[in-house]
């Protein structure tokens, strides 16, 4: 559908529903405060709608149950990867549906039940959610291979903040970017900030290209390392980026709580791995 095909069926929306969803001016066109409402209620619709026919569609095939796990776009996936992979060994019967969304939009979810849990970096949460933390990472520091600090085996932070830093965008990485204000609120310092990256891909292209130095987790690092950045872990400090389990209070399914806990068997793992070593 081309751009004026779109002005039509908004002005037709428009008509049916008796509301204005868009400003026009002769410089363009942006959503009224009505138009975001019906565009975020939109999308929750839709969602429940591909849920429903996925959900009818898993039925059809011998499922016997579903999961709807919604992912915050800054978690680390290497754990993921392997509590996906034991589910699907020990529960090949429950179809797990996975949604990477915008953390507002993941705790919107939640409350709709269009979403059964999900994974964040943030336990800061309305009423009525709750928040279990999962996994642990320290924070290592990303720095460029010919950078200064290479010579550090551990780099102090204090060391790491006189340099600019390429840190997450706190608009698309919500989590990450609340754990890392409280990291610098430890040492008292405010950051030089050469840029906000909206990925941990990003990130890291920009600290090997010399904008600044970075920060990150092996869980981070496990599925995405460049070969030009160096990774070094902070001196003295026992930051870590947690990653949370988030879900509605009340009742769970078995699906749900047999869910819950292989992640948590997955952390367990991980714990006694790191001991050994």
């Amino acid at each position: 559908m081309g751009f004026v095909e779109r002005l039509r069926t908004i002005r037709k929306l428009e008509t049916t529903l008796g509301v204005t969803l868009l400003s026009r001016t002769p410089r363009g066109a942006t959503l009224t405060w009505a138009g975001r409402v019906f565009l975020d209620d939109a999308r929750r619709v839709m969602l429940s709608v591909e849920q429903a026919v996925a959900s009818a569609k898993a039925a059809a095939s011998g499922s016997q149950g579903i999961l709807r796990i919604a992912l915050s776009r800054d978690i680390g996936r290497a754990r993921l990867s392997a509590l996906l992979a034991l589910c699907r060994e020990e529960s090949p019967q429950v179809n797990i549906r996975l949604s990477e969304v915008p953390l507002t939009e993941l705790v919107q979810g939640l409350n709709a039940h269009l979403f059964d849990a999900g994974f964040a970096m943030v336990n800061e949460v309305e009423d009525g959610i709750i928040a279990e933390p999962l996994w642990a990472d320290p924070l290592v520091v990303i720095l460029p291979a010919r950078h200064p600090l290479v010579a550090f085996k551990e780099v102090p932070l204090q060391e790491v903040v006189s340099y600019p830093l390429v840190l997450c965008d706190p608009r698309a990485c919500q989590g990450c970017g609340r754990q890392s204000e409280r990291l610098f609120r430890s040492v008292d310092v405010q950051p030089i900030v050469a840029e906000y990256a909206a990925s941990h891909g990003l990130m890291l292209t920009l600290v090997a290209a010399g904008y600044g130095l970075g920060f990150s987790t092996a869980a981070h690092l496990a599925t995405c390392q460049p070969a030009d950045v160096v990774v070094r872990p902070l001196a003295g400090q026992s930051a870590s980026i947690t990653t949370y389990l988030l879900r509605t209070e009340g009742g769970m399914t078995e699906p749900l709580q047999r869910f819950i806990e292989r992640a948590e068997r997955i952390c367990h793992q991980d714990a006694s791995t790191s001991r050994a070593i």
